[in-house]
């Protein structure tokens, strides 16, 4: 089971890193006025949300303890992310506050694994 909870961290941690590093790409974009949301930024928060589903229930199958207070908080903020992409997805430009909100929120999200034990 081991292995296979290691094999979903590292889809998850390759899937945030889509997430982040299509948000870091377009931060050159911010004075010129063409940011938007790049489809790889939608497809790594998707796999975020399915690994992390899928982490969940390993643990839990495994009776490893689960801090769902932590979790909870992560999904919501992934949902928040994944609703702004989404609606977003196909504007040519997209608003400064939007596009650091969806950065701030990742980067939140990262945090968040790791430094709440």
């Amino acid at each position: 089971m081991d292995v296979l909870i290691h094999l979903f961290v590292g889809i998850h941690v390759i899937a945030i890193a889509a997430l982040l590093g299509g948000f870091i790409i377009q931060i050159k974009s911010i004075g010129q006025g063409t940011l938007r949301f790049v489809p790889g930024m939608l497809h790594g928060a998707l796999t975020m949300l399915g690994t992390g589903i899928v982490l969940v229930s390993l643990h839990r199958a495994d009776d490893d303890p689960v801090n769902n207070a932590k979790i909870g908080l992560k999904l919501a903020l992934l949902v928040v992310i994944l609703g702004l992409i989404y609606v977003k997805r196909n504007e040519e430009k997209v608003d400064k506050g939007i596009f650091g909100l969806v950065g701030l929120l990742t980067m939140a999200n990262i945090f968040i694994a790791v430094l709440w034990t």
